[in-house]
């Protein structure tokens, strides 16, 4: 259940470069700093952009208003991934088993990610969008692909067994991918995956394997929007 109180509970995940603020009950609100308050500072500001996200799922987010509002339950020792620009550790919370209703709820989060990435990716097409200070910066369709193989990463991942075999058609990919996501949640859920793979590594529980993809899929709707030509 999505907690009622105006306090909300945050993780963080510090680097020796960056640090990670992630919002512990809403999977994909997680934001990046150079330290810690820079950390908790970005999660406020982009507060509004996930409510929009959510307004239609009805799951009863209501953004913060202001810093004071985050309660940090846990500090994590980040690694090379922090630093690099992604969230690469699991908060201790996300080795909690999730009911059928935790599954649901799940679900509705991740199609309400999935839909705002859509219609981003919508307004932007034909568009030629900004690179950075550098020039760098993927274009659309380089920004599906690299989603398209981080989500296979992911299941792999989780001990989901996937293979594309649509590889000539980009919206039939998205939609099979997809598909295993919500299948293999559900599968992680009801234990039906071993926790640790043949060779012995640990896979990623159900909770972190959520928050790993609603992160990735709108911190890149997020980017697209920021580099649309105004």
């Amino acid at each position: 259940m999505a907690p009622t109180s105006n306090k909300l509970s945050v993780y963080l995940e510090v680097g020796k470069k960056r640090t990670f603020a992630g919002a512990l009950d809403w999977p994909g609100w997680c934001r990046s700093g150079k330290d810690e308050t820079f950390a908790l500072q970005a999660l406020l500001d982009y507060g509004p952009r996930y409510a929009r996200t959510l307004s239609r799922s009805r799951l009863g987010f209501k953004a913060p208003i202001q810093v004071s509002q985050f309660v940090v339950v846990e500090r994590l020792k980040g690694n090379a991934t922090t630093d690099f620009g992604a969230p690469g550790i699991a908060p201790a919370t996300d080795a909690a088993p999730v009911d059928a209703g935790g599954v649901q709820r799940f679900q509705k989060l991740l199609k309400a990610c999935w839909r705002t990435f859509d219609q981003t990716v919508e307004t932007a097409s034909g568009e030629t969008l900004r690179t950075g200070p550098r020039g760098g910066g993927r274009q659309l369709d380089g920004i599906l692909e690299h989603l398209l193989g981080s989500d296979a990463g992911y299941l792999n991942a989780v001990g989901w067994k996937f293979q594309q075999d649509t590889e000539d058609d980009p919206a039939a990919q998205i939609k099979q991918t997809r598909q295993a996501i919500r299948e293999a949640l559900a599968a992680s859920a009801r234990g039906e995956i071993p926790v640790k793979g043949p060779r012995g590594g640990k896979r990623w529980s159900a909770r972190y394997f959520v928050r790993r993809v609603a992160w990735h899929v709108l911190d890149h709707a997020w980017e697209i929007e920021e580099r649309v030509p105004a």
